[in-house]
């Protein structure tokens, strides 16, 4: 739009310098100089014509505002329930988390989650289900989990890491009723069997002998058969570690050297944090290569060796150990939890008759709190002073896993962690070195069931199991989709 300065002026002799002045200091403005009647009537008009303004170029167009973004979403409450699939009855104590939070359902098997900015990536599970992992989008959605019960043959370090032994065991998970194997990720000698990428496990030298170069590749076949993957991972038992570092290791008092054990192995300190975040970092590597479950192992005081020479960094007593124990795994459950993989811990069988920490640091009802799965061992052999009734218990292996874990089981019945024991596929080492066969596994998984476990696993130190004992695959999907 143009604008225009009229001037009155009663002085023709000026009127043109007033023109001149406002035609430099207001270009483009059209100017007027009205003048009196007398010199208008002899014809004279002045005026300063307005600038042309130069052409719009594609530079300096007018362009049209920005559309305003949409602003951020609002954090909210997210609502749902969690049920069955098979009964559709709710579930108590199912785990929702989003990242960092989590949310446990109650009786009718509602959650209530957050705030959260949705959608949200959610991951959902409980003991004796699959995990799901889902969106959250704002509603109030009814998520419905499969039972799942897991029964699983053991892999040590070399064993993994040698093709005729994983491919025998493999082969038995194929064509029988196993659907799981546990896999030493961290072994009794503290090694990783693949390339690890955390640094003080690095620098301790835990990269040892045995490296599968693809192993990537092998949890991806794993996957693709449907075999659910558990990592072992060692806990204070790391000949390893203490090695490298002494001043994370229990110490022997009559040397000042790092304190072995009878299978000459040296332990960590059980008190020491920074053995925590090593053990707990080896985990979450483990979680990100996808394994459904991180199972602890060793995770106690030692039992055997110069116990009175065994000095560390506390008092060790029923006080200390406990405490630690459950530190540890408390510590682990926040950490790990994010990931959505389920955690376990390898418990003496005798755990369940003991009703003091077993001068060990493991009580059932604290450590069940942390947990989705305890694993008592119940080997009969390592049973050496028998339970109430059963004074020989290589002679009574149904009657031995039944209670055990029938007992584990009404001691941890204040939380929603499941009982899933490990059964002995070896010969007797303890009483007659009878052998384990048939009939004794048979005898073993009835146990487990009626004793109210859900799934097995199965020791043998050398990965060599009774595939006769096991029932065919077919049979196992006619009766249960777990």
């Amino acid at each position: 739009m143009n604008h225009a300065v009229v001037i009155e002026s009663r002085r023709p002799r000026s009127v043109f310098y007033l023109a001149l002045l406002f035609t430099i200091l207001l270009p483009g403005v059209a100017t007027y100089v009205l003048l009196p009647d007398a010199v208008r009537a002899r014809g004279v008009v002045v005026a300063s014509a307005p600038s042309t303004p130069p052409a719009p170029s594609a530079a300096n167009a007018v362009q049209p505002p920005p559309t305003p973004a949409p602003p951020p979403a609002e954090p909210q409450l997210v609502t749902g329930r969690v049920l069955d699939a098979t009964t559709k009855a709710p579930l108590r104590g199912a785990s929702v988390w989003a990242g960092s939070l989590e949310a446990l359902t109650d009786a009718d098997g509602r959650f209530s989650l957050g705030p959260v900015t949705v959608p949200a990536a959610a991951i959902v599970k409980v003991p004796g289900y699959e995990r799901r992992r889902l969106g959250l989008d704002g509603g109030e959605p009814v998520i419905a989990l499969k039972p799942h019960a897991v029964r699983a043959a053991y892999l040590t370090y070399y064993g993994i890491g040698d093709r005729t032994i994983r491919g025998r065991v493999l082969d038995l998970v194929g064509r029988t009723e196993l659907n799981a194997v546990v896999i030493d990720v961290k072994g009794d000698r503290g090694l990783i069997p693949y390339r690890t990428e955390v640094p003080a496990a690095l620098e301790a030298g835990a990269q040892g002998p045995v490296i599968i170069k693809d192993f990537d590749g092998l949890m991806a076949s794993l996957k693709e058969q449907g075999i659910y993957t558990i990592a072992r991972v060692v806990v204070f038992k790391d000949h390893v570690l203490a090695t490298a570092r002494p001043d994370l290791a229990i110490i022997d008092a009559r040397t000042g050297r790092p304190w072995i054990d009878n299978e000459k192995l040296a332990w960590v300190d059980p008190f020491r944090e920074e053995v925590w975040n090593y053990v707990i970092a080896i985990a979450k590597e483990a979680a990100a290569k996808g394994f459904d479950e991180i199972q602890f192992d060793y995770l106690r005081f030692p039992t055997d060796g110069r116990l009175s020479a065994a000095r560390y960094s506390q008092p060790n007593n029923a006080s200390t150990r406990l405490p630690t124990i459950n530190g540890f795994l408390a510590k682990a459950r926040r950490e790990l939890g994010p990931t959505g993989v389920f955690l376990a811990a390898d418990i003496f069988g005798y755990t369940a008759f003991n009703t003091n920490d077993t001068d060990i640091g493991q009580r059932i009802e604290e450590l069940a709190v942390h947990l989705d799965y305890l694993c008592p061992m119940v080997y009969p052999s390592g049973y050496h002073l028998g339970i109430p009734g059963y004074r020989n218990p290589v002679q009574h292996p149904y009657e031995i896993v039944k209670e055990s874990v029938r007992l584990t089981r009404q001691r941890s019945q204040h939380t929603t962690v499941q009982v899933r024991p490990w059964l002995q596929d070896f010969r007797d080492y303890a009483f007659d070195k009878r052998p384990f066969a048939v009939r004794e596994i048979r005898a073993q998984i009835r146990g487990s069931n009626e004793g109210g476990g859900i799934g097995w696993m199965l020791w043998n130190p050398r990965n060599d199991y009774t595939g006769d004992a096991l029932q065919p695959k077919t049979v196992v999907l006619k009766r249960s989709p777990g």
